[in-house]
């Protein structure tokens, strides 16, 4: 038995060559079967075949293969019922409103799924360079997080130029008008724009990092987050402090976490009453007491001058650790344990006083 298709389509009931519009019942219903049909290939693809990219990109070490599979699964169902509707309405006569205006409908839709798929392109780098700062503290995820914005920024604007082009606007006179309004808008929005570029600046130059203990200015704090206008700090007393990018690009900013070590200097005085041989004795005491701390360095303790009420000495040393909290206890410990070696040695330590000396 031989399967004609031409003459079951001949002999197929009247009924379907009824005209609806433009087209027949018939041209409807293959219309209707193309997009069910495009509809099952399409859920096939997206359920089957991407959830097998998903399981062997797995299998691998790189990376890189789960960005691409992301980027195709980032199409979703939407697109892929209007494709289908897309196909289907081949098939058949359109309006010629219906005509003009669907092919526009799908180049946007196409441009909207493309960008969404070089997103994810953009975010797996953005995250990579992220990752990176754990290796390399040159690279900030601030900067990571600053340049994702951007570079997604600069994306849409291509994509929605690119739009205008092809439904025939003059590019040229568009940039030329916005170019003319930009300046005004330049003049008026000055100083937010200052803070802009600034913000630039801080992300490129890296003069600061998130977690960095900064002093600028009279605010001082812990850099919490860098943001396009403003940077904010969570100061030592706990509140949150606001400073512009601006003002920050243009002050002198002290960035205690790239101390390698600290350099600290204080001053003791001891009593006038105090015997030479006693003062030459203080330099090996503070000396002993500076070695005995592990992340404590001596540099020097010498004699330094004789004051108002007091004989004063000079001590310098290296504490080998950033951490402001190992700064604050082996201060404590230097303190603590130099006066009780001064009260052991009976060397009294001198304090504002004044002698007055009556002649009879």
């Amino acid at each position: 038995m031989n399967f004609n298709f031409t003459e079951l389509l001949n002999s197929r009931p009247e009924a379907l060559d009824y005209q609806l519009g433009n087209n027949t019942i018939f041209q409807y219903l293959i219309a209707l079967c193309v997009f069910v049909l495009s509809i099952f290939v399409l859920k096939i693809f997206k359920q089957i075949i991407i959830r097998w990219l998903k399981k062997l990109a797995k299998r691998t070490n790189v990376k890189f293969d789960d960005a691409l599979v992301a980027m195709i699964d980032a199409v979703s169902w939407p697109f892929y019922v209007i494709l289908s509707f897309y196909i289907a309405l081949r098939f058949i006569e359109l309006p010629q409103a219906v005509g003009q205006y669907l092919p526009a409908v799908i180049f946007i839709l196409i441009a909207y799924y493309i960008v969404k798929a070089i997103q994810v392109l953009i975010d797996y780098w953005a995250d990579k360079l992220a990752r990176e700062k754990e290796k390399n503290v040159e690279i900030d995820s601030s900067s990571a997080k600053f340049l994702r914005r951007v570079l997604k920024a600069i994306l849409w604007t291509i994509a929605v130029i690119l739009i205008l082009q092809h439904f025939g606007y003059n590019i040229s006179t568009l940039a030329a008008g916005l170019g003319i309004g930009g300046i005004a808008i330049a003049f008026a929005l000055q100083n937010i724009l200052g803070d802009i570029f600034a913000s630039f600046s801080i992300h490129f130059d890296k003069p600061f990092q998130v977690g960095d203990f900064i002093v600028a200015g009279d605010g001082m704090g812990t850099v919490k987050s860098i943001g396009i206008k403003s940077t904010r700090l969570q100061s030592l007393q706990g509140e949150e402090l606001i400073i512009s990018n601006r003002e920050l690009t243009e002050t002198r900013i002290r960035n205690f976490k790239r101390m390698e070590k600290r350099r600290i200097v204080f001053n003791f005085g001891v009593v006038y009453k105090t015997s030479t041989d006693k003062l030459k004795k203080i330099p090996d005491i503070v000396r002993k007491i500076i070695d005995n701390i592990d992340l404590a360095e001596l540099n020097r303790v010498y004699f330094k001058e004789f004051a108002d009420f007091s004989l004063n000495f000079e001590v310098v040393y290296f504490l080998n650790s950033i951490n402001f909290d190992d700064y604050v206890k082996v201060r404590q410990e230097i303190n603590l344990t130099l006066k009780d070696a001064l009260e052991k040695e009976k060397i009294e330590m001198a304090y504002p006083t004044q002698t007055i000396f009556v002649k009879k």
